[in-house]
């Protein structure tokens, strides 16, 4: 099979659910790039206000608050790929129906934030799974490699699926756009189910209450994590409101619309693959100072738009932004899994996202209203400062500059499948 040639270079493609894995992250992204462009505009026809359409964005990462810790006191308890397909269901339904609702005529401001607060439920309920599911399936030994290959066929796909839906919005509407993103995430149910990944082995009954509590403990006893939970917080709150909400509003007013706005996406999305390819070998020695750091570099985006750069430098600047978050991404992915035991990896990976994601509503709902007091360029400006000004303050925390690359000592390696079709030097690779 042409796959077991590729295997002997990269043997996490040796696993079989690793494959069915990398399928998911190809047809999943890619049909969800048809709601990033399709979502913004779809309001913006409907009502040409930018701050309803910072309540419907809101109401994509409010349920990240409750869903997320649920998600991932399930994930700890279930096979991780039965949740996601839990998830994925909830985003096709969500996502689908906003779709329909355009295709049928002029959809209301409630309708619209009630369907993506399904959406965002989903969204939740994915990445503490996401999370745990990866470790499950390859053993230690190959992990950077696979999650930088898992993150590298997202973001093709991302890519890809962004540029067509640019196109797609400006020539047959936002409806049909969200109509595309519901039906690609009801192909990926098959795929996900057919993995046969089980659930963390349990020696003792507990409830939810405990689970988080269990959860909380672990998550509070590494400062480095929640010191960089914090600073996330904030850039992302920061980065998510001068971006995301504002960011179609200048593309619309600025340059050129949908088709401009679908180009900067896909920019992003190439700057993550080249991120991807470099991630699949580099190792920062201190991954968590280069965490932080990497934060401070958000910034760049808003700038850009603030600016109003032309279009092919704000591309670039995409670009940039794209390799330097998906490297850093690779980096904490592998520092969580190594430095988290597998049955907490779950919980310890919903508060994670709670509190990273946690303001990102408070962005998106106030920058509506500043960006109407003072100008959406100022708004963007006082943005990027924001995000600079708290990376800079999370490297005062001498737990990021402590913590180095490798395995956490006593930890042991998960167990995971055979490898078909590797030989053995690349199995004991």
């Amino acid at each position: 099979m042409p796959w077991q040639g590729l295997a002997r270079r990269f043997p996490a493609l040796g696993y079989r659910d690793f494959r069915l894995l990398l399928a998911d992250r190809v047809l999943a992204p890619g049909a969800f790039a048809f709601s990033l462009v399709g979502v913004s505009f779809a309001v913006l026809d409907a009502t040409g206000s930018t701050a309803d359409l910072s309540y419907v964005l809101a109401a994509q990462i409010l349920p990240s608050l409750v869903f997320a810790l649920v998600g991932g006191v399930f994930a700890d308890r279930f096979a991780p790929q039965k949740v996601i397909v839990a998830a994925n269901l909830m985003i096709a339904a969500g996502e689908g129906g906003f779709g329909l609702l355009v295709l049928l005529g002029h959809p209301q401001l409630w309708q619209m934030i009630a369907l993506e607060t399904l959406s965002g439920a989903g969204m939740a309920v994915f990445y503490p799974a996401s999370q745990a599911l990866l470790p499950r399936l390859v053993p230690d030994s190959v992990l950077q490699e696979a999650s930088a290959m898992s993150r590298m066929a997202m973001n093709a796909a991302q890519m890809a699926g962004a540029a067509i839906a640019g196109v797609f919005v400006a020539a047959a509407g936002p409806g049909w756009a969200l109509a595309t993103c519901g039906i690609g995430m009801l192909g990926t149910v098959p795929l996900l189910l057919a993995i046969r990944a089980p659930g963390a082995q349990r020696t003792e009954r507990s409830n939810v209450l405990r689970d988080l509590r269990d959860g909380w403990s672990a998550f509070a006893a590494r400062r480095w994590l929640w010191a960089t939970t914090i600073q996330y917080s904030v850039v992302l709150a920061a980065w998510y409101g001068a971006f995301d909400v504002l960011g179609p509003v200048v593309a619309r007013e600025h340059l050129g619309g949908a088709a401009a706005w679908g180009l900067i996406t896909a920019a992003d999305a190439v700057g993550l693959i080249i991120g991807g390819v470099i991630g699949l070998r580099y190792t920062a020695k201190r991954p968590i100072r280069f965490v932080v750091l990497i934060g401070g570099t958000v910034a760049i985006t808003p700038l850009a738009l603030a600016s109003l750069w032309p279009l092919p430098l704000i591309c670039v600047a995409a670009v940039g932004l794209g390799i330097a978050i998906e490297v850093m991404m690779v980096q904490w992915t592998v520092t969580m899994a190594r430095n988290v035991p597998p049955d907490l990896l779950a919980r310890v990976s919903a508060y994670d996202i709670v509190g990273a994601v946690g303001a990102m509503p408070v962005g998106a709902l106030v920058v509506g209203p500043i960006a109407a007091a003072v100008g959406v360029s100022a708004t963007q400006y006082g943005a990027a400062a924001l995000i600079v000004v708290a990376s800079a303050l999370t490297l005062l925390a001498p737990e990021v500059w402590r913590m180095r690359a490798g395995p956490a000592a006593g930890t042991e390696e998960p167990a995971a499948e055979v490898p078909t079709g590797v030989p053995a030097e690349a199995k004991a690779a």
